[in-house]
This record gives C-alpha cells, structure tokens and sequence, in this order.
C-alpha cells in the first residue's frame, strides 16, 4: 500500500490509499521467471534427465529414474528450509538432521496407528518437527556463532543416540521402525493399497514410455513430492521478500546495531530456526512416504552436514542456490559413486594398454567409493573462486554474455552512423 496526497481547488488536502500491483499470486519481475524456470524444469525432469539412449554406453549417466529423481526433490526441499535459517539469519546449525529423523518416525507411526495414506503422516511431521525444533531452537539461540553451531550439533547427537538406543518402544532401535502386519491401522480399509499411497493411488505407480531409443519413466510418487517442493520454493521466495525476511537480513547483517536500535531479535530468528525446522520434518515425511521405514542413522551429524554442503555449493542466501546443490550432491552420491574399473576401462579401451591402464590408474580415486573425494575439491573450488555458490557461476557467465551482447549492439550501432554519412 502506498499514500498519495492530493491538493483539493480550496486547498484541503486529502490522503488515499492505492493498492500496488501483487503480480501472480504475490511474485513479481524475476520471482516470476524464477518459478516458471523451476516448475518447467521439475516438471519436465524425466525427460530433461535421460539425455542419453538406453543402449548408449553413457546412459549410466541418466538420472531419470523415480528413486534418485524422488531424492532431488526432497532433499531440495531440506535444503530450501535449511536456507532460511543460515541463508538470512546467518546462523549455522549442524544439528537439522534431527527434524529430518523425528519426521520421518512421525510418518512411519502414522502408517502403523492409522493407514498408509501419506497426508496424516505429512501433517504430523511438520507439526512434530515444529515442537521439536520451538525446544532446541529455543536453548541454542541463546547462543549465536561457533556456540550455536555446537548447541545444535549436541542436540542433533543426544536426539540420534535416544532413537538408536534409549526410546525403543518408538524407535525401534538400529532396526529401524518399520509397518508390520500386525500393527493396528484403524482406518486402513479393506480395498486400500498396503503400501504408501495418496487417495487411493501409490507412491510407486509408475509409467513408462519409449520413444526411440530412449526411455522415460513418469512416478506417480516423483509428482506428488515434485508438486510440495515447488509449494516449499514458493512460500521460500515469499519469506525472503516479506519484512520478516528483511528482518532476518537485518540480523546477518549486524546483529548488534539491530539491538542498539531496541529491536530483540530472538523472535525473529527463533521463527526462521522453527520454519526450518518444518522444512526439514516436511522433508523426512516424504522420505518415508517413499519407502515406509525410519531409522536412526537419518539423525546423524553427517545428514546434517550434507545439507550444509547443499546450501554452500549451491549458493547460500539464494533462492534456486540450495535446490542446485542438493540435485549435484545426489547425483555425486548416487552415478558417480557406481563408477568402477570396468566402465573405466571402457572409456579408455580405444588407447594402447599402457596408457589404458594409466588413466584407469589415475581417474580411479575420483570415482566410485572415491566420489567423495571429487565432491571435496569441488567443494574447495566453489568456496576459493565462487563464494557464492554455483548461482554466482551463473551469474557471471550469464555477466560475460551481456557484455558481449551489449558490446556487439554499440559495435553495429557505430557501424550504421558511418554508413549512414
């Protein structure tokens, strides 16, 4: 809303309200475009995923199958809540992990106590997430830096050692809390799918088409994830451009001047630390919406961890940053961890056998069990070169083409002055 002030012929002076335009549904400019590039490209990532023929030797490096294409999504969907807190806020919190276990348990109970519709179990993981991380969220900022960062990594620990060892009866323990025939399922009817489903159709219901040599499998399950990961990347973009985002931009700036100014921040953080919280459960609901079994290893550091590594590669304190980054980190995890010498070996089989067997050699511990090496330098160069993530990559190639652009334009604008005399 904005105040016009308008001057009357006797001189009075009357104040009106004018409504600014909202754009669609509240974004604008380049939100607009932004959402159109992500719902493009998640919809259509069956298809944008399987470049390569079936038959080729480098379909190994399609990732258009349900299982990996379900990870990408989730795990964007971890790491866009992730981003709300250490993206604005700046701090950094290395025990969301627990949100991402409590989530899932919350599901997987409901899958026992109720039925396997998905959407009970949804609900309770974000509320459960939300309580959980109001009671860690509200000891561990008290503390900011380096402590919180240790604050929520104890808590993130204690939570893992209580499902792998202390709350059994919850937990289940190491092996994992899982749905067993007689578990109780008050609602589960008699014609309902037993296994995870949404209105009658499963999470694993699955089609797919040839077209050539190609092959594109569409998962029923990918979707519906698909669909809530562009809810969450929507409310992310309307978070960052409301007040309280600008609130919370305030606190990474200076948190000291903001409490020169009488403005207790806490609230504020405590509110990004709870969303990001929700983020996270909302998250480990739909991994065991996808496979309806929850264990404690969900809640370890290195889960934590992984979705630092996400939001850094990608571009912390960006919108599309985070989403980028879990998509590279998976797809590490997942093509490039199945790399062995055989497909090495192949690759190189048009060179003479020593220099064959060189390569092999030398690629080897990059790939394979070793891709953690890979992901490690790439690490290291994405923070020595490219502080803000793989968007700042984007930004200046995108930059470089401009000036090109633009220089190309005075180039022949120059042109036809001269022709011109």
């Amino acid at each position: 809303m904005t105040d016009q002030t308008t001057h009357t012929p006797a001189g009075a002076t009357t104040t009106r309200k004018t409504r600014e335009t909202s754009g669609i549904l509240g974004l604008k400019g380049r939100d607009i475009t932004l959402m159109v590039i992500v719902l493009i490209l998640t919809m259509a990532a069956p298809i944008l995923l399987n470049p390569f023929p079936a038959d080729s030797s480098l379909a190994q490096f399609n990732a258009g199958y349900p299982d990996l294409m379900q990870r990408f999504v989730i795990f964007g969907i971890f790491a866009i809540g992730f981003n709300i807190l250490f993206g604005l806020t700046g701090y950094l919190s290395f025990g969301h992990a627990a949100f991402l276990g409590v989530g899932s348990y919350a599901t997987v109970w409901m899958f026992k106590l109720l039925n396997y519709n998905i959407l009970p179990g949804l609900v309770l993981s974000v509320i459960v997430a939300a309580l959980f991380s109001v009671l860690i969220g509200y000891i561990s900022l008290r503390r900011s830096g380096i402590y919180f960062s240790i604050l929520t990594l104890a808590f993130a620990q204690m939570s893992f050692a209580l499902a792998y060892s202390v709350l059994t009866p919850i937990t289940n323990g190491e092996t994992g809390l899982q749905v067993y025939t007689s578990d109780p399922q008050y609602l589960q009817s008699a014609g309902a799918p037993d296994m995870p489903h949404l209105f009658g159709v499963t999470m694993r219901a699955t089609e797919t088409i040839e077209i050539g040599a190609w092959s594109f499998t569409f998962n029923f399950g990918y979707y519906v994830c698909a669909i809530i990961m562009l809810a969450a990347f929507y409310m992310a973009i309307r978070i960052f451009r409301s007040p309280f985002g600008m609130m919370l931009r305030a606190v990474k700036s200076n948190q000291q001047r903001l409490n020169y100014t009488g403005v207790n921040p806490r609230p504020y953080t405590l509110a990004a630390f709870v969303i990001s919280g929700m983020y996270a459960g909302l998250a480990g609901g739909l991994m065991a919406s996808m496979d309806p079994l929850a264990g404690a290893e969900r809640m370890q550091w290195t889960a934590s961890g992984e979705v630092v590594l996400m939001t850094i590669l990608g571009g912390a304190g960006t919108l599309i940053g985070p989403v980028l980054g879990a998509g590279l980190i998976k797809y590490f995890e997942n093509i490039f961890s199945k790399i062995n010498d055989g497909v090495l070996h192949q690759w190189f089989a048009f060179m003479p056998d020593g220099i064959e067997d060189l390569l092999v050699t030398i690629v080897h511990p990059f790939v394979g069990k070793g891709w953690h090496l890979t992901l490690g330098l790439m690490f290291m160069l994405v923070v020595i070169f490219l502080p803000g993530g793989l968007v700042e990559g984007g930004q200046r190639i995108a930059t470089v083409f401009r000036r090109d652009r633009k220089a190309t334009n005075v180039e022949d604008a120059a042109a036809k002055k001269r022709n011109a005399k």
